[in-house]
């Protein structure tokens, strides 16, 4: 079992599978799991709070994130976000992000979703497999959602490539 690690921030990474919303331990708080390959941290924020602040490390915030998404794809609710395109860190909410309940998993580290009674079952790719309180229905809508805007959103990047000059795109 992995410890648990008690911290006031946390960056997000490409390394992050799933910002998870909890309760504390008197039921009176929301926290946050933070669930990364191989660790997991806990922090007193709630996470669409840690979504927010990853989001404006890269300079912009999470309504200007949820915001260029409804520009792009046309999605108002529960929109996926990109926190940063060229690092491939693209997280879509469970539920409304203005909910407490509100957890945020990572695309690029899911594997397979399973109906797991009214919930749903997700099996990340190194096989850690978490259970949300959102329906299977949702969340296959939530996965198509995200990849539908992760395709856009890489075109656009791709057609800037293509004809613009190389050296306005240095290679990281």
């Amino acid at each position: 079992m992995l410890k648990n690690y008690y911290f006031t921030s946390h960056e997000i990474t490409p390394l992050t599978m799933a910002v998870i919303s909890e309760r504390d331990e008197n039921g009176n708080q929301t926290i946050t799991r933070v669930l990364e390959e191989d660790a997991e941290y806990v922090l007193n924020k709630p996470p669409t709070k840690i979504i927010d602040e990853a989001c404006r490390f890269f300079g912009v915030s999470l309504k200007g994130r949820q915001d260029g998404t409804k520009d792009i794809s046309g999605i108002t609710h529960k929109a996926p976000i990109s926190i940063e395109p060229s690092s491939g860190m693209y997280f879509f909410p469970t539920t409304s992000p203005s909910s407490p309940n509100c957890s945020w998993i990572a695309h690029s580290h899911i594997d397979k979703v399973s109906r797991a009674g009214k919930q749903t079952e997700i099996t990340f790719k190194n096989g850690r497999k978490i259970v949300l309180d959102i329906s299977y229905g949702s969340m296959l809508n939530q996965l198509q959602r995200t990849a539908q805007y992760r395709y856009l959103l890489d075109n656009r990047i791709k057609f800037l490539h293509q004809h613009l000059p190389a050296d306005l795109f240095p290679e990281p």
